[in-house]
């Protein structure tokens, strides 16, 4: 294993050196669970070696769609209805110290956090081939969840889907024991340059706890939450034009149903 290790650290310079690359991730999940029927959407990772992000491929679709219609001026929110994503975020990575920020949206207002996760792999001796790469297994619990996952030493970039890094060797695959949540890389490319989705406006940073805290206030009451933004409790979304009680109504049912199809979360704790 540590022969594994060294490789991995004389590779990364080389790797470092060349273009950016896109890894293409199949992403299987069942965010609701009292609905066994499982959600696929595709996911990319790209990298320079020494920074990554994270996010779901309708998210650059939906930047690209956006920016055309600013520049017509021809605002059809109709077509972004089929580039919805059960991946509402995005994760950036250090690669030389493993530590990332995760950034979503809640409510009407943009919200990240600072992390360095915790993962304590443990490196199993079973192998096995998936698709072009020669994998090993290894193990840990991350979120409440125990998860299994297939590195390959062959792509010396210690980094993968999601919040997982730290293995000598590109995550190739990762699932957790229940199956709830599994990302499958599907396609390796070359890219002229790492992508970062778009934000318009500011994040808001917080610790991790607090932003649990906001998550679970927003869970709770969406209609009011989003009512607080909008008068100027959320941060600088604050001060918007009201709605009607109409409106209102409409958009707190349309919240608490989606709120309750998404009651199986990665991270459980």
């Amino acid at each position: 294993m540590k022969l594994l290790k060294i490789l991995s650290v004389l590779a990364m310079p080389m790797l470092m050196a060349q273009q950016s690359t896109r890894f293409v991730y199949q992403v299987t999940l069942t965010p609701d669970s009292t609905n066994t029927e499982k959600k696929t959407e595709q996911a990319y990772l790209d990298t320079d070696g020494k920074k990554s992000f994270f996010y779901a491929e309708n998210t650059l679709k939906r930047d690209s769609l956006m920016e055309r219609m600013r520049a017509t001026r021809n605002f059809d929110r109709t077509q972004t209805q089929n580039l919805r994503s059960n991946i509402n975020f995005t994760i950036e990575k250090d690669l030389s110290n493993q530590s990332l920020v995760y950034k979503s949206r809640i409510g009407r207002d943009q919200y990240s956090y600072n992390e360095t996760p915790s993962l304590t792999w443990k490196i199993l001796p079973e192998t096995v081939k998936i698709g072009d790469y020669q994998t090993q297994k290894a193990e840990t619990i991350f979120g409440g969840r125990k998860w299994y996952a297939w590195f390959t030493p062959e792509v010396p970039l210690q980094d993968g889907p999601y919040k997982f890094s730290g293995l000598p060797g590109l995550i190739v695959k990762v699932q957790d024991a229940k199956g709830d949540y599994s990302f499958d890389l599907m396609q390796t490319k070359k890219i002229a340059e790492v992508q970062q989705p778009q934000a318009r406006g500011q994040f808001i940073n917080l610790p991790k706890n607090k932003y649990k805290d906001m998550e679970k206030k927003f869970q709770k009451d969406p209609a009011s939450f989003v009512a607080a933004q909008r008068t100027g409790g959320g941060g600088p979304g604050g001060n918007r034009p009201g709605m009607d009680p109409k409106q209102m109504q409409e958009m707190q049912k349309r919240m608490e149903a989606e709120i309750k199809s998404r009651n199986n979360p990665i991270e459980l704790k």
